[in-house]
């Protein structure tokens, strides 16, 4: 027989509740929400007392729609958080729950368990004067749009049943947040500069490293971040003691309480915070931890879907949300500032099947895992017509990978239901024109007879290519051995070797490879240039090996080029046409280099063939 545990209601009710307690459920209750996602309000019984303040976080809705949760059922309550609302009321909201023992074996209610409410034991029904036929307005709940994890919502005011001195009286004021400032806590959405005193409680959803300047003026430094709260969010800003000062204490995904920073109307060049006004953080500023931080969101994104991103400009920022469809190895390119930056893109697809790319950097690229296709979203992405329609992620982005909210539940549904069986559409493939999305393929006859290149912007095509010549001369140079530099440098012949970018000389150098390629397929054949990580992917062998080799070992460096002869390839090629000393040509530069999946080549074609059918 299961015991319930006795006291639990009181000590719920009272904000002392644990986890593990296991409970009677009475009844539950379906509350639409407007426009927002159904919510289940649920009466529990310790045996002794009664308590109708639990709702169901949205991820658990299904429990209740397949009726899992039904009344007179015995559960476990394993996790759960509790919001205070206005009124001093708590509502526990249950996240994570276990039916120990099914409505069909439990035979009606356990024990004789009385109403419990605001600290004190209501009379049993039969003891109760009637009460007095007041109407009285029941709002329906309201959800937090994007999150259940904490959960913020609003249960109707309750009916006062009261009679006597006591009706009509105002509700007691909430109790303090544990750790929380003197003075009024004001949403994010009522400041502005003409606010002197404020304090706000926020959650932390993005934080920048420390960037230094130097100019004519001094040198310092700052870090940025990003908070967020019911009402909205802003980007706040911190420098030179500031740093020093609140660097360290600032993690991601905590609470604080923040106040007496100064506004200013927000420079949109830098921010993508959908506020118009930021905070400086200075010498008056306080950020003290939050304890409780059970109602304050995760984030707040205004997800565009994947297939809108056609009707985007180029450069504007998005939120989007998808299921990691593939995904590329990391890889290293040196930028135009001569910095070598990891990079890995992805591609995420959506209910309707539209897939776009996305391009991950840094740490965010070296970190990401794809093996198990998480659902990823992304907050402040930025919009790019590199091949169509593609997505980056800059410094200012937050990378979430399967987020704990309604949006992430849903997608995992459809796709593991039946997205994972789409092969999906490429919005670079929806536009016609080449892009980096694998699906994007073309022929090397392809490439010519639609005469790729020859527009105002180069074209991007993904093909099956076999290496049939390697041209050899060349294809190594001297260059500086600065990490951030690749200029080639020149032999003083005194031992020591100048890079005429960096305007210094070294006593060694490092080597670079510039490979020329003949690569061909049943149709046609391509000159291609690759540089550095493809042509190595192409070699089997890094530039530093191959330098020795082709000044010890002359035969040995030969060799390498011959086995590399032959092999097939998947190629993402750049094609543009260019002109010097006045004669015009197609330039192909290999983009990325990786070997061929012949499980998904093979289902590629069958795909083609039974298009072709059709047709």
């Amino acid at each position: 027989m299961i015991t319930l545990t006795e006291g639990a209601i009181e000590a719920l009710s009272n904000g002392n509740g644990g986890n593990d307690a296991v409970l009677q459920l009475v009844s539950i209750r379906k509350i639409e929400g407007g426009n927002g996602p159904i919510r289940f309000r649920v009466m529990m019984s310790d045996g002794r007392h009664t308590m109708s303040s639990f709702m169901l976080c949205t991820q658990l809705n299904c429990m209740a729609e397949d009726n899992l949760l039904a009344p007179n059922c015995v559960v476990l309550l394993k996790r759960h958080v509790t919001n205070i609302l206005k009124d001093g009321r708590r509502v526990v909201i249950i996240l994570e729950i276990e039916v120990l023992r099914p409505a069909a074996d439990v035979n009606g209610r356990i024990g004789n368990p009385m109403p419990y409410s605001d600290g004190q034991i209501k009379a049993p029904p039969a003891q109760q004067a009637p009460p007095p036929a007041v109407p009285v307005s029941r709002p329906p709940l309201q959800a937090q749009i994007g999150n259940d994890t904490p959960c913020s919502a609003s249960f109707p005011p309750p009916v006062n049943r009261a009679v006597g001195k006591d009706f009509g009286k105002k509700p007691a004021a909430p109790a303090a947040m544990p750790g929380a400032p003197a003075g009024k806590v004001v949403p994010i959405a009522s400041l502005n500069p003409y606010l002197s005193k404020w304090t706000i409680r926020v959650r932390v959803t993005n934080k920048s490293s420390i960037r230094t300047w130097s100019n004519s003026r001094g040198e310092g430094k700052l870090f940025s971040m990003e908070i967020v709260d019911e009402s909205g969010e802003i980007r706040v800003t911190g420098f030179n003691q500031e740093v020093d000062k609140y660097f360290g204490l600032i993690e991601v995904g905590k609470v604080y309480y923040i106040s007496k920073g100064s506004l200013k109307v927000a420079n949109k060049q830098y921010t993508s915070v959908k506020n118009d006004y930021e905070i400086t953080l200075n010498g008056e500023t306080s950020i003290i931890p939050c304890e409780d931080n059970c109602d304050v969101p995760v984030l707040q994104c205004d997800f565009v879907s994947i297939g809108d991103l056609e009707n985007k400009e180029k450069d504007s920022v998005v939120d989007v949300i998808g299921v990691c469809k593939s995904v590329d190895e990391v890889t290293r390119i040196t930028t135009k500032t001569n910095r070598e930056v990891s990079k890995r893109t992805l591609s995420l697809m959506e209910a309707s099947g539209k897939m776009v790319t996305l391009t991950l950097w840094g740490e965010d690229a070296e970190k990401f895992d794809g093996t198990s296709q998480p659902i990823v979203a992304i907050k402040s992405a930025k919009v790019s017509d590199f091949g169509g329609r593609s997505l980056s992620a800059s410094f200012s982005s937050t990378v979430m990978i399967n987020p704990d909210i309604p949006e992430a539940y849903k997608l995992r549904g459809w796709y593991d239901k039946e997205g994972h069986s789409l092969e999906g559409q490429s919005l670079t493939e929806s536009k016609g024109s080449g892009g980096m999305g694998n699906s994007n393929w073309k022929t090397l006859s392809d490439v010519k007879t639609e005469h790729l290149g020859h527009g105002e912007k180069a074209d991007y095509y993904t093909c099956i290519g076999t290496i049939v010549y390697l041209r050899k001369e060349n294809c190594l140079y001297q260059a500086c051995p600065s990490q951030e530099c690749n200029k080639k440098v020149v032999d003083q012949q005194n031992g020591m070797f100048r890079c005429e970018k960096c305007d210094k000389e070294f006593p060694n150098y490092k080597y670079r490879l510039i490979l020329s390629a003949n690569i061909s397929d049943y149709g046609d054949n391509q000159w291609v240039t690759c540089f550095q990580e493809s042509a190595e992917a192409i070699l089997g062998q890094n530039a530093a090996y191959l330098g020795q080799l082709k000044d010890s070992n002359e035969a040995a460096f030969d060799e390498i080029f011959q086995q590399a002869n032959f092999n097939t390839f998947v190629f993402r090629n750049r094609v543009k046409l260019e002109t010097y000393n006045d004669e015009s040509r197609i330039k192909a530069t290999v983009m990325d280099v990786k070997p061929v999946d012949h499980k998904e080549y093979s289902k590629r074609l069958i795909l083609n063939i039974r298009k072709m059918a059709g047709k």
